[in-house]
Formats: C-alpha cells, sequence, structure tokens
C-alpha cells in the first residue's frame, strides 16, 4: 500500500515521515539516509555554521537525489540573510522554527518554497497560518529538544489545532513506530517527525554512548527544564541534568556546556543530551532504512487490522 495526502504531493515524498532538524545531528550522513529510505532527510541551521551546511547541503545532492528541507530556527540563526542563503542552495521546503512565522514566510514563499511552521499551542498554529505559511508542524511537549514552557502533550495539542485549522500537519513529539503514527493520523495529522529514533539511529552522528543511553532509557528518563526561563528543554536524564531540573533559579541554556564534547565525544555530563520520552520505546540502534520500512509497514498493518476488528463487527 502507498501513502498519499497533501504532505506527500507537497514534499514529493514517498513516506510521509520527517526527520526532526536536529543542531549539528542533522546533517548529510543522517539526512541523506532518511531521504533514500522514502521520508525526508533535513539540514539543520540551529549550529548557526553556515559555511559547513552550505558543504552538507552539497553532500547531501552527492549522496541522494531524493527531496530534503531545510530548517530555519529563527532563536538560534543571527545570519540577516539566511533566507537568501536557504533559497540560494536551491532547497524546496522550508520548515521555521523558534520564532515569529511573521518574520520570513512572506520572503521564503516568494523565492519559491514550501513553508511549514513548528507551533507548540493552539495560538502559535492559528498566527502561523494566518501569515499564510503551507503547513505546520505541531509538536507535542513530550518531544526532545526546545519546548514552550508551558507544554501540552500532543494527545490533546494535535487534535486541537486540527480543529481549527484546514493546512498540513506533521505531528512532532512522541511518534516512533507506525501505530504511534497511526494514532497521529486518527487525530488529524498527514505526516510525523521523528527526533529521538532518529539520533539513536545508526546513520546518526553522536557518539555511542548517547545512542546507548537512549536505548537503555525507562519512559521517565526525560527531564523538563527551564520552565520559568526560556527556551524551556527536554532532554536525558542525567547527573547533570537532573541538578538542574532542580534547580529553578538556573537557566539551564547558561550550563548547555560543551555540547561537542557530549554529541561526538561522549561524555554525557559535558551538556545537555536533548532526547525525548519515546527513549523508553526504542530499544536497540537501527539502520534508517529498517527503521521506516518497520514503521510504514507497520501502520498500515494497524490501521488494517483496527477496520478488521472494528468496522467488520459493524458490519456483521
Amino acid at each position: 500500500m502507498e501513502f498519499s495526502n497533501r504532505v506527500t504531493d507537497m514534499l514529493d515524498i514517498e513516506l510521509p515521515i520527517v526527520q526532526a532538524p536536529m543542531g549539528w545531528i542533522a546533517r548529510s550522513q543522517l539526512a541523506s539516509a532518511v531521504s533514500n529510505s522514502g521520508g525526508l532527510g533535513i539540514i539543520e541551521t540551529s549550529s548557526g555554521e553556515l559555511d559547513a551546511i552550505r558543504l552538507e547541503i552539497q553532500k547531501m545532492r552527492e549522496l541522494t537525489d531524493k527531496p530534503f528541507g531545510v530548517n530555519i530556527a529563527q532563536a538560534f540563526v543571527r545570519d540577516p540573510d539566511i533566507v537568501r542563503f536557504v533559497i540560494d542552495q536551491g532547497v524546496k521546503f522550508v520548515t521555521t522554527s523558534a520564532g515569529n512565522p511573521e518574520r520570513y514566510t512572506d520572503e521564503l514563499k516568494a523565492g519559491g518554497l514550501t513553508v511549514f511552521h513548528v507551533v507548540p499551542s493552539l495560538a502559535a498554529a492559528k498566527k502561523a497560518v494566518s501569515c499564510g505559511v503551507d503547513g505546520l508542524v505541531v509538536e507535542g511537549g513530550e518531544g526532545g529538544g526546545f519546548k514552550n514552557p508551558r507544554e501540552v502533550a500532543s494527545m490533546v495539542l494535535l487534535p486541537l489545532v486540527r480543529a481549527e485549522v484546514d493546512v498540513p500537519i506533521i505531528a512532532a513529539g512522541g511518534f516512533v513506530d507506525g501505530a504511534s503514527m497511526a494514532a497521529a493520523f486518527a487525530l488529524g495529522a498527514e505526516g510525523i517527525q521523528m527526533g529521538t529514533r532518529m539520533v539513536s539511529a545508526a546513520e546518526s552522528p553522536v557518539h555511542q554512548n548517547w545512542k546507548d543511553a537512549i536505548v537503555g532509557a525507562r519512559e521517565t528518563d526525560t527531564v523538563f527544564l527551564n520552565r520559568f526561563n526560556s527556551p524551556a528543554l527536554r532532554a536525558l536524564r542525567t547527573d547533570k541534568t537532573t541538578r538542574l531540573e532542580k534547580d529553578l533559579e538556573t537557566n539551564a541554556m547558561a550550563e548547555f556546556g560543551a555540547s561537542q564534547d557530549l554529541y561526538f565525544g561522549g561524555d554525557m555530563e559535558a551538556s545537555i543530551a536533548l532526547t525525548g520520552q519515546v527513549c523508553g520505546r526504542i530499544d536497540a540502534v537501527r539502520p534508517v532504512a529498517e527503521i521506516l520500512a518497520e514503521v510504514r509497514a507497520e501502520f498500515f498493518e494497524v490501521v488494517g487490522g483496527m477496520a478488521t476488528r472494528y468496522l467488520g463487527e459493524l458490519s456483521s
């Protein structure tokens, strides 16, 4: 069976599965594996290393002939010419996040790009739609990374937004397999975004220690930091993040530390390992192609099984 909806049509992809734009992680090695497997790889800009990002986009075109996108994380990219930078790379799809959709939407769309904005609330979703975005990434608070301090779970946020807007929705936060993807579709999404599952994938460039920590984590092994500061963030529980969780005075961003030593050196106390609650459902490091193939098969199995069990009973 094949997927066919507004997300697959807009993005020209086979599987409506998007890889999250994680700083330093969402680069060509991982993103090309996602695109080559039928989903949509995304290249990050939140690292601010635009010279490196330019090279990563060039590498993407060497590694895949499939579509891919770029994320503009407004709070972390200081280059005033970021929109021109993205347009000049020749990509056709962009997600904007961590900022006001009024800032870049018109200019990006004038450049011929399809624009989805990441939103953590109904008010933010309505504002983004009023700014003319083509779609939304609706992000629940259970996801890893930078969050709204007043987090709302996907089970509540997704159907709430769906009831109020007509644009296509990619659901983010808590999605890791075919069953959770089917749940997202039942609640109004037409695609899902996966972050933590991709951090732990074989092609992810992060150190094995982080991957092993995800595989070994329970569903309770994340912390929500900076609830009274900005930005809030969800991260893997370590000695460092447990201390910060109990410290309501300190802005966790000030203690982000040496991220490269954690991301690529494997020192899990050197920084903050941004990770979602689905870490508790990930039990192995696996190749991206295997992950996406299993998600696809399970999605149709779940949807078909529910139709057989419940609609079949009604018809009889």
